[in-house]
């Protein structure tokens, strides 16, 4: 086993393929494949599962991974004590549902870096992707909610996959709608108010099962209903058409301006909004101070810290 064994299997993680990795390794596939078989070979256990969508990481993958990294990391801090070896860049990734705080979070954790060099990644993306990503630890953290209708099933899964589920804070559901929107002014409002309003919500893809859904109350039979993929057109839609979307109430005035508001939902269901992360593994500092600053900005929000 050698160093540079550990720095293929980390790129072949962070890539999400053998293919991407040899290419940014500036090796061929065949020897970057090769290399792997011989550690695994060497180890006695199989790292990568390999099918005809791609590669994921075994249960012993996911346990290997961690010890590389660590490996890696304290060869790295060798280097650059007795050999004045320039550190190498940060790296850093969180998969996400579609949260302000927890762009807010990521935003301020560059902020206070002071390093010259990183490589973060943020992805706002599917419900069943953020699992994926943490499953196979191409990201340290997944940004999710439980609720009485997902809980259930989402727990099963994150069970299955050697995920575990850490709550940040409940939320009273509420909506988000335009601040000139017909329902703006009223102190809360009821599905049978929203009923003539488009219903927007973030596709889920394939995997677009009501369980997965970022909206709570996603079975609930509606009159108008769009699906969109990112946050900027859902909240132009919103304004344009008097739509609305049903959320946690966390809304972030600096990145979406005064034109979308937030108000109080009637319903028994809360969210219970939290990280996931892969119980193989250590989280990084970044990982954990990331963590930090969530906590910081939903106590700004005014929310009370569950737990950690």
């Amino acid at each position: 086993m050698t160093l540079q064994q550990l720095k293929y299997i980390i790129k072949i993680v962070e890539c999400g393929s053998i293919t991407e990795a040899a290419k940014q390794l500036f090796i061929t596939q065949p020897s970057l494949s090769a290399a792997v078989k011989d550690l695994e070979k060497e180890l006695g256990i199989e790292i990568f599962y390999r099918t005809a969508k791609g590669i994921s990481l075994s249960d012993d993958g996911a346990e290997f991974l961690s010890y590389a990294r660590q490996i890696i990391e304290q060869t790295e801090l060798m280097e650059q004590r007795y050999m004045g070896k320039k550190p190498s860049k940060k790296l850093c990734s969180i998969s996400t549902q579609h949260y302000a705080f927890a762009v807010n979070a990521f935003v301020e954790l560059l902020l206070d870096l002071d390093i010259d060099e990183y490589e973060f990644t943020l992805r706002e993306t599917r419900t069943y992707e953020i699992i994926e990503d943490v499953k196979n630890l191409r990201s340290e953290l997944g940004i999710i909610y439980l609720s009485n209708f997902n809980e259930k099933v989402l727990n099963k899964i994150l069970k299955e996959n050697h995920l575990v589920f850490n709550l940040l804070f409940e939320a009273d559901p509420h909506v988000f709608i335009s601040s000139k929107h017909p329902l703006a002014k009223n102190e809360t409002v009821t599905l049978e108010d929203l009923n003539n309003y488009p219903f927007l919500a973030f596709e889920q893809g394939t995997y677009n099962s009501f369980y997965f859904s970022e909206e709570l109350l996603s079975t609930i039979p509606r009159k108008k209903t769009i699906y969109v993929s990112d946050r900027a057109t859902l909240f132009n839609l919103l304004i344009g058409l008097n739509g609305y979307t049903i959320c946690s109430g966390v809304l972030s005035r600096d990145l979406n301006g005064n034109n979308i508001i937030s108000v109080p939902l009637i319903t028994d269901e809360r969210m219970r909004i939290g990280w996931i992360a892969n119980e193989k593994t250590h989280l990084s500092p970044l990982a954990i101070e990331y963590i930090s600053k969530l906590k910081k900005w939903i106590c700004e929000y005014g929310y009370s810290i569950e737990s950690i």
